[in-house]
């Protein structure tokens, strides 16, 4: 066994030494070793088959993690996963069919903000918790009407707000925004207009993207010609690096800012030269190779970068989201304190609901007033520097 896959094993069992009780044996009682099973509707074809892999990969190999660190008592976790091919109505069907499978426990959805909102009221009609990786508000509010549905992914108020606090601190005053054409895009313009009302910031110009755009020059165009002292861009991965190279084709020369949306691969390929000295606002675990391991939360975030690298060859920073979804649900199912064999998907749903980690990304929390879990600490400051992403500063 490697010295990685030790350490891994050492932090997860520890990490989850309060939850293990229920699955030994307590006063002669049969040890329970029925399955945890979890379903995932993910984009795993169509348009947003990047990153839906990426959840995959996450998926299952903290479900290997977990099986092979002994924490979870007797039991182990089994992975069921379906193709939504980047559709809502294909992923609607996906939810109907893991609804009606008895043994299924808990259902994660990947980043496709429209799949997630088309399936909270059958979600809620059907009473199975839900862990959506998207990152529109509207997934999870009004809680009233989505008391299945949980978020993990940064939020778009939080990021906006730490996307101005840097702006302020570097005397930025008059901006230009590129955002996509979604839900989370729409919330993140407000946001940013709300955030810079407060801060005397202005924004010259707005243009949106659809996240299928391959083309991004007109909007680019638009805003450069404003002559904003900072770009930012609101939108997912490809489109952002899209964006940063037609920037400086048009000979863009001022500051460069991203939302935690643009995260992807650590190592910036053929986009590094564009993006160059560009800020980015996500969580540490991005850049966590660059951070000293002081406490067990940092080390299993550190161990748990070195071996998805070491098993991808790379990182990407939104596979700790899917790592932690797997986490909670599979705490939340110890804690619940079903009969041996029994799924009792409404006492999951109540753990989860005030389910507290300190996860891979970052500290989550969540409450019944509110299902988006990541708290905004989670968020820091990141910058482009030779072709990979680092702690700013």
């Amino acid at each position: 066994m490697s010295p990685i896959r030790s350490a891994s094993i050492a932090v997860l069992a520890s990490a989850v030494l309060a939850t293990t009780l229920t699955g030994c044996e307590i006063g002669g009682e049969p040890q329970d070793t029925s399955p945890i099973v979890i379903a995932a509707d993910l984009e795993l074809s169509g348009a947003s088959a990047p990153i839906g892999k990426v959840y995959q990969r996450a998926l299952e190999l903290k479900v290997e993690q977990l099986n092979s660190s002994g924490a979870l008592g007797g039991r182990k976790i089994e992975l069921k996963v379906k193709d939504n091919r980047s559709d809502a109505a294909e992923s609607l069907r996906n939810i109907n069919d893991f609804s009606s499978d008895s043994r299924v426990t808990a259902i994660i959805m990947g980043g496709c903000n429209e799949c997630a909102v088309g399936a909270v009221r059958t979600i809620g009609e059907k009473r199975i918790p839900t862990v959506a990786l998207a990152s529109s508000g509207e997934v999870t509010e009004p809680v009233a009407e989505r008391r299945y549905v949980f978020k993990l992914a940064p939020n778009a108020a939080d990021s906006a707000a730490a996307l101005t606090t840097e702006l302020t601190r570097r005397n930025i005053r008059k901006v230009a925004v590129l955002h996509s054409a979604d839900k989370y895009g729409q919330e993140g313009l407000a946001a940013l207009n709300s955030e810079f009302a407060k801060a005397g910031v202005k924004l010259a110009r707005a243009e949106s993207v659809r996240t299928t755009d391959t083309e991004v020059s007109t909007q680019i165009d638009s805003l450069v010609d404003k002559k904003p002292e900072a770009l930012i861009v609101w939108t997912p991965p490809e489109q952002a690096s899209l964006a940063a190279t037609t920037a400086r084709q048009r000979r863009y020369s001022g500051a460069l800012f991203f939302d935690a949306s643009a995260a992807g691969d650590l190592f910036l390929g053929a986009a590094a030269r564009s993006t160059e000295r560009a800020t980015l606002i996500f969580t540490q675990t991005m850049v966590i190779d660059d951070v000293i391991a002081t406490t067990p939360a940092k080390a299993a975030r550190r161990q748990w970068f070195q071996e998805y690298t070491a098993r991808w060859g790379g990182y990407n920073g939104y596979s700790s989201f899917a790592a932690d979804a797997v986490q909670l649900i599979a705490d939340a199912e110890l804690r619940a304190g079903s009969e041996p064999g029994e799924v009792d998907r409404s006492a999951l749903r109540d753990v989860l609901e005030t389910a507290q980690l300190d996860g891979l990304s970052g500290p989550i929390r969540m409450t019944p007033d509110n299902h988006s879990g990541l708290m905004p600490q989670a968020l820091t400051t990141l910058v482009a520097r030779g072709g990979r992403w680092r702690l700013a500063g």
